[in-house]
C-alpha cells in the first residue's frame, strides 16, 4: 500500500504542497525576525545620535557602550563597537528618506544593508538597489556585483510604490536571510530571564530544529526511506 501512494499524482501533490507551505514558514521567520532587528538598529541608532547631539559625547561613549550591552549579551557581534558605529552610519543615511524607504529596507539582511550604505551616496540610488534585490532575490555578491557594474546609471529610477514580497524559497536571498549570523545573535537571551522568556526561546528552537530536520529527511534521506518501503511493503 505505501509503495501504491507514494506513486498517486494526489500524494505526490499533497506533499509537495506541505513542502512549499515548510518553506514559506521558515522565510515568514526569518523575514519577521530580520524586520525586528533591523527595527532594533533603528531605535538603537536613533537614541544614540540624539545622545551624541545632546551631551557632546565622542566615539568613547560607544565603546563603553558596547562593552555594556556584550555584557549583558555576550556573543552578540550585533553589539560590537565597529557594528555600533555601522548602525548610527546606516540610520543617518536613511534618516531623511521618505518612510518607504525605512520600510523597504528593512525587508533585506543586514549584510545588504551595509553593502548598499557602504557603495552608494544617494538614497535614490539606495533604493533602487533595494528593490532590485528584494524582486530579484540578489544575495550579497550578486548585489555588490550589479551596484559595482552601474546597473542604476542604464535602468533608470526606482519604483515609489513598490510591493515587497517574500524572496524565492530557494534564492540566495532567502538563504541568506535564514542563516544571517546576527539574526541568530539577535535571538539570543541573556542570562538572567524569567521562565517565560526561557519558555519561549526553548519553542523556537524545537521549531528550527524540526524544519532543519524535515529539510534534511527531503534531502538525504528520502531515497533510503522509498527504498526501504519497496522492498518492505
Amino acid at each position: 500500500m505505501t509503495q501504491g501512494l507514494i506513486k498517486t499524482d494526489d500524494y505526490k501533490a499533497f506533499i509537495q504542497d506541505i513542502k512549499q507551505r515548510i518553506q514559506t514558514a521558515q522565510i515568514k521567520a526569518a523575514v519577521t525576525v530580520n524586520q525586528d532587528l533591523l527595527h532594533l538598529y533603528w531605535d538603537l541608532a536613533e537614541r544614540i545620535v540624539s545622545k551624541q547631539q545632546e551631551s557632546a559625547w565622542g566615539d568613547g561613549f560607544l565603546l563603553q557602550m558596547s562593552r555594556d550591552l556584550q555584557t549583558e549579551f555576550p556573543g552578540m557581534k550585533g553589539f560590537s563597537k565597529r557594528n555600533l558605529e555601522l548602525i548610527r552610519q546606516w540610520y543617518i543615511f536613511w534618516s531623511d528618506a521618505p518612510e518607504f524607504a525605512q520600510q523597504l529596507v528593512s525587508q533585506i539582511p543586514w549584510g545588504h544593508n551595509l553593502v548598499i550604505i557602504g557603495k552608494i551616496k544617494n538614497t535614490d540610488e539606495a533604493v533602487f538597489y533595494a528593490q532590485k534585490t528584494i524582486q530579484n532575490s540578489w544575495s550579497r555578491a550578486i548585489l555588490t556585483h550589479q551596484i559595482e557594474s552601474g546597473l542604476y546609471r542604464h535602468s533608470g529610477k526606482a519604483i515609489t510604490n513598490f510591493q515587497t514580497a517574500l524572496p524565492a524559497p530557494h534564492s540566495d536571498l532567502a538563504r541568506q536571510t535564514l542563516k544571517d549570523s546576527y539574526n541568530f545573535d539577535f535571538l539570543m537571551l541573556r542570562e538572567k530571564h524569567d521562565e517565560q522568556e526561557l519558555e519561549n526561546a526553548l519553542m523556537e528552537h524545537i521549531t528550527r530544529f524540526l524544519l532543519a530536520l524535515i529539510v534534511h529527511f527531503r534531502t538525504n534521506v528520502r531515497g533510503t526511506i522509498i527504498s526501504v518501503f519497496i522492498k518492505n511493503p
